[in-house]
């Protein structure tokens, strides 16, 4: 993370002394990119296309050889710094045949944005890694403005308001390696990014809150108490406290919920331990719509809050969800962590995503230092739209997650999530530690006013939320041989179904007649099922195991 290692780096652009606002170079001499530099590699430009078929049918290329220098890489820099209104995308053709490639490194790419005029120009940059297929050509898109970027320094602003950019790296197969790997590159170029399918999608319609107003004990018809040990022994990454319903772990005074973590002793389900604290789930459900939590963070090396949410369908033991609809454990339920904070960084807050094809040491990540963090309170919050997921602290956004291809492994935020409010204890606690409050002034949920309707046909809770007409589900999902269709249309004796591979083909089809879809006869992995009449289709991803 701290070189762009592996980096393709492209180099200098000058054009007539400014800098052009269409960046591109095909290597057939009528690029705007004048030069390319190495920097512990082997370039050659032009090179001859070595894997001519009708996705890159180019007489010349660029070759770029790492041998396995730790920081070996090609790069450019801009003769003005990057208008990132008008740049704020960068698409390119890359080549990488599987005999080429040593060791175990990720097949990815990375596109890393710079400041070239610093002595460390990758401490401040930006980037998105896209996954690498190997022996085709493949055209990957790096898209600054909808996609999931990362910036290396928490501090750093949205990649699409900065001004500082000019230099643009590519990284082959990851970081801090000795593998070797050999890469043809064509069809570089920069453009606009498209306003995303989304952007006119407004949450402006509260739909449900707490404000936290009462006094004592927490409003149960809002949320749960989790205290159970999933395992019978403790929770999960080692940490080391008890959760309790006791009002001294989690209570309402002064307008606000304070969970309080404590240095006690304190016994329960036959297990001692020396904390205690609370983990509250909420007794709502959602698809998509916007989480707004404004909180005070607690402090204390070895201390862990979060507002965070989990599909309720993960199957863990103690959840309120978890015994009428965990089917699934973690992280194909999908996890959303709205704020993650530790106490060993004291005013650092991160916002992740969990995923079956990005769990545990996550890469989709971003975070901000916010000075005085467990001093004043701030707005934590997420925007939960079909194709991405926005996070922002005090309305300025730190993170977005978008996936190039959405499926089960990617994007498993297809049914409802709840809310999670806790404070967990590591195991590096500080000895002097005697407790801290997170405080929470409000957890307020919003939609567009249109998409979801309260319910109470779900005889465990009256918060629950319920889509409207446009309904549909799938169930088992991941599932093996049948697949059961639930949905709300009135047209079932006119409709039709159809299941599509995510390379776009259609593998079955049928009419619908109420009966299961039998899906034995596909092979495993993640598929869409579209379900359609004369005036409306509806789509929806499921996995075959």
């Amino acid at each position: 993370m701290f070189k762009s290692i592996i980096f393709l780096a492209i180099g200098t652009l000058v054009l007539n002394g400014t800098m052009a606002q269409n960046l591109q170079d095909d290597f057939e001499g009528s690029g705007t990119i004048s030069v390319w530099k190495q920097d512990a590699s082997i370039v050659t430009y032009p090179f001859a296309n070595p894997n001519k078929t009708s996705k890159n049918n180019s007489n010349n290329v660029l070759r770029y050889e790492d041998l396995g220098g730790d920081y070996a890489n090609v790069f450019f820099d801009v003769g003005q710094n990057i208008d990132m209104n008008s740049n704020s995308s960068f698409k390119l053709k890359v080549y990488v045949p599987s005999s080429s490639v040593s060791g175990s490194s990720p097949n990815q790419v990375s596109l890393k944005l710079q400041d070239g005029t610093i002595n460390q120009p990758w401490t401040t940059q930006t980037e998105i890694i896209q996954p690498l297929q190997l022996d085709t050509w493949q055209e990957l898109i790096f898209d600054f403005k909808n996609g999931n970027f990362i910036n290396l320094d928490a501090g750093s602003a949205n990649p699409v308001d900065r001004t500082d950019f000019n230099r643009v790296l590519i990284q082959v197969n990851g970081e801090a390696n000795k593998d070797s790997v050999t890469a043809y590159l064509d069809d570089f170029s920069s453009f606009k990014s498209e306003p995303s399918t989304t952007d006119s999608v407004i949450y402006n319609k509260l739909i449900w809150s707490d404000e936290f107003n009462g006094t004592g004990a927490i409003d149960t018809s809002k949320w749960f108490h989790q205290t159970k040990l999933p395992n019978g022994k403790s929770w999960y990454n080692g940490e080391i406290q008890h959760y309790t319903n006791r009002q001294v772990n989690s209570y309402q005074a002064a307008g606000a919920l304070h969970i309080v973590a404590k240095k006690e002793t304190f016994s329960d389900q036959g297990e001692t331990k020396n904390y205690t604290s609370a983990r509250l789930n909420s007794k709502i459900a959602f698809t998509y719509g916007r989480v707004e939590v404004r909180a005070k963070l607690p402090e204390g090396a070895g201390t862990w809050p979060a507002i965070w949410m989990l599909g309720k369908n993960i199957d863990e033991p103690g959840g309120f969800w978890q015994p009428k609809y965990g089917t699934v454990n973690w992280p194909a339920c999908g996890e959303i962590d709205i704020m993650e904070h530790w106490g060993n960084n004291q005013n650092y807050v991160q916002s992740a995503m969990h995923t079956p094809s990005s769990s545990g040491a996550t890469v989709n990540k971003g975070g901000k230092v916010i000075p005085g963090v467990s001093n004043n309170f701030h707005v934590y919050a997420v925007d939960w739209f079909e194709d991405r997921m926005v996070f922002s602290y005090d309305s300025v956004t730190v993170y977005v997650y978008k996936p190039a291809v959405r499926n089960m492994d990617t994007w498993p935020f297809v049914d409802d999530q709840y809310i999670l409010l806790n404070i967990a204890i590591e195991p590096s606690i500080s000895p002097s530690f005697t407790q801290s409050t997170m405080e929470i002034d409000y957890v307020r949920i919003f939609s567009t006013g249109e998409k979801y309707t309260t319910s109470t046909k779900d005889t465990t809770t009256s918060y629950h939320l319920e889509k409207q007409r446009t309904e549909l589900k799938l169930f088992p999902n991941p599932s093996i041989d049948v697949l059961n269709i639930d949905h709300n249309l009135e047209e079932e004796h006119k409709m039709r179904w159809e299941v599509y591979s995510y390379t776009g083909s259609c593998v079955l089809r049928g009419d619908y007649t109420g009966n299961p879809i039998i899906i034995r006869s596909i092979p495993k992995g993640f598929y869409t099922l579209r379900l359609y009449s004369e005036t409306l289709q509806l789509v929806k991803p499921f996995q075959k195991q």
